[in-house]
């Protein structure tokens, strides 16, 4: 962070007008800006020459490159985090996109996942790029619990919230269960459940176990003990993740190695591979947030862009994320207050449903 602020500090005004006007004009265009078109744009009349020098003290710094040998320059990873922390004027939110978002959340629906899904579409819709959304665990108190078998190896553990909400979860229960322990060990959990969300349950059911140990019989105490009925995914306070917009990514135009990096980043999100890092974001304080290529594992090998923001409870706890996910060029500007404006509206509508 003090090597960008000190290129800053080295930079005076005709360097800093030269940089803001090269990485401007590529995010508006994607093509690299020569020397001859920001002589018409710049404040200072001066040559060409004047600034092909300026650009190449620019490169020589790091912040701008070259992709060929005549062409003009783009800005390099290290330019595009200089400008975004330094230079860039986020825009007001469009009112129309608002309404959009508006018109998104505000939908009567008491399924939050299908809300979220219209989110994520919205989203993608909204900033032609692809949208990620982390939706939290339901954390409605628990009115029942009931296990199925469905087979040797398979069976069905059903979940009744006190708001109505119903989730039905097959898992493999550990071996040699009967019917008649799958009713002992869901009444020892309903007698546990009453009020309680799964997280809170998940706290309290080492313990009576441990304390307890006695009153259940054997099989029973290995499928309360397993967890993989009630606590899928442990340790991850999200449900799932949701991706929208794929195409939006893979444009026509697109050279045949960006298009083969774009789909490796896709085949990384459907089979969850790196997603811890994607799911630490959200715990890492309010706001947006910005990353740009290779400063994230998840999308160093697409060089692509993300601008994520979590939402919280009416607890102010962070509960889940919303991101945008592009090519480096994005529309910083305008997708920031876009995302930091759903992440607040998903935040309120969550909160005010509880």
């Amino acid at each position: 962070m003090e090597d960008r602020h000190d290129l800053m500090n080295d930079m005076n005004a005709r360097s800093r007008e030269v940089f803001r006007s090269v990485v401007e004009s590529y995010l508006t265009t994607g093509a690299p800006v020569g020397s001859r078109t920001l002589t018409r744009s710049l404040t200072e009349k001066v040559s060409a020459a004047t600034i092909r020098n300026v650009m190449q003290d620019l490169e020589f710094m790091g912040l701008l490159d070259s992709p060929h040998v005549s062409a003009g320059r783009i800005p390099t990873e290290l330019g595009l985090r200089m400008f975004v922390d330094g230079l860039l004027e986020v825009s007001d939110l469009d009112q129309g996109d608002r309404q959009k978002i508006d018109e998104t959340v505000g939908k009567s629906d008491n399924n939050i996942n299908t809300m979220m899904d219209r989110v994520g579409s919205a989203l993608s819709g909204i900033t032609a790029g692809a949208s990620l959304v982390l939706t939290p665990k339901h954390e409605a108190p628990i009115k029942h619990i009931e296990f199925v078998s469905l087979g040797a190896d398979r069976a069905l553990v059903v979940l009744v919230f006190a708001d109505g909400h119903v989730e039905n979860r097959v898992f493999t229960p550990p071996i040699g269960q009967t019917p008649s322990s799958m009713r002992e060990a869901a009444n020892f959990l309903n007698a546990l459940a009453e009020g309680r969300t799964l997280s809170e349950l998940q706290t309290l059911v080492a313990r009576e176990i441990k304390a307890r140990r006695q009153e259940l019989d054997v099989l029973a105490q290995d499928l309360v003990e397993s967890g993989a009925a009630l606590w899928e995914n442990e340790g991850q306070p999200y449900e799932r993740l949701i991706v929208r917009g794929r195409s939006n990514l893979l444009a026509e135009d697109a050279e045949a190695a960006d298009l083969e990096k774009i789909k490796t980043l896709f085949d990384d999100l459907e089979r969850k591979r790196d997603i811890a890092e994607f799911l630490e974001l959200a715990d890492q304080g309010e706001g947006v947030r910005i990353f740009i290529g290779s400063e994230n594992k998840l999308f160093s090998l697409s060089g692509s862009s993300l601008v994520v923001s979590p939402y919280m409870n009416a607890e102010r706890k962070i509960i889940g994320a919303v991101g945008v996910i592009g090519p480096t060029r994005l529309n910083y500007g305008r997708i920031v207050p876009i995302v930091d404006y759903t992440a607040q509206l998903i935040g309120k509508m969550i909160s005010d449903r509880r």
